[in-house]
């Protein structure tokens, strides 16, 4: 049977959908184990990547079991799951690709302001002190402001050093799962009006 068949759609979606498990299974252990050995305090950082590591196997979870069993209520939903997830996915790995040095440097502040676990990873990790500037009557988790005369960085002169390559990176990185994604729903569309040969072949499954 030549590719585009009914077997190679089949094997082509369930090849997808295993790559999905394993970047699923990826995301939550290098969350889990970012967080069992410290490297990450916040507890909302570590939270959000496991969420999304789940809600991805579900999907995946979802679309491998369609796929086997050419079930055309899980296929259809599993498209539709898909497909808004690439709307959302395309859009951010745009904007992140998109924004200027002003914008990523608002965003960056916003993000420091609103979580205290993050600011201390950060400092900890980079050894700088505060966002915009280093308050020395304050506190600091950096190893820099714990010597006898402290002399710290800002952290938001090491952040910008790598922050639009960080945004490049994922972008780059969202862009390539999102035409993963198109591909999926475009598999998924075929392959639910591919009639199985080995059914009734006067039935269109």
């Amino acid at each position: 049977m030549v590719c585009g068949g009914f077997v190679c759609t089949k094997n082509a979606l369930c090849a997808l959908n295993i790559l999905y498990v394993l970047v699923s299974l990826l995301l939550i252990g290098v969350a889990a184990w970012g967080k069992w050995f410290g490297l990450v305090s916040s507890i909302r950082v570590v939270a959000v990547v496991i969420s999304v590591g789940i809600f991805l196997f579900l999907v995946a979870f979802v679309g491998l079991c369609g796929a086997l069993k050419h079930h055309q209520v899980l296929l259809f939903f599993y498209m539709i799951i898909l497909f808004a997830v690439f709307v959302l996915q395309f859009s951010v790995s745009c904007a992140c690709l998109a924004l200027n040095k002003d914008q990523q440097n608002h965003l960056l502040e916003v993000g420091w302001n609103k979580s205290e676990a993050t600011q201390k990873d950060v400092e900890k990790t980079l050894n700088c002190c505060g966002f915009s500037y280093v308050n020395y009557n304050g506190s600091c988790a950096a190893s820099c402001f714990k010597q006898s005369s402290p002399s710290c960085v800002t952290c938001s002169a090491l952040i910008q050093l790598y922050a639009g390559q960080v945004l490049r990176f994922v972008g780059g990185i969202g862009l390539f799962f999102s035409f993963t994604e198109i591909l999926g729903v475009w598999l998924t569309h075929r392959y639910r009006n591919t009639k199985d040969p080995r059914s009734n072949p006067g039935a269109f499954l």
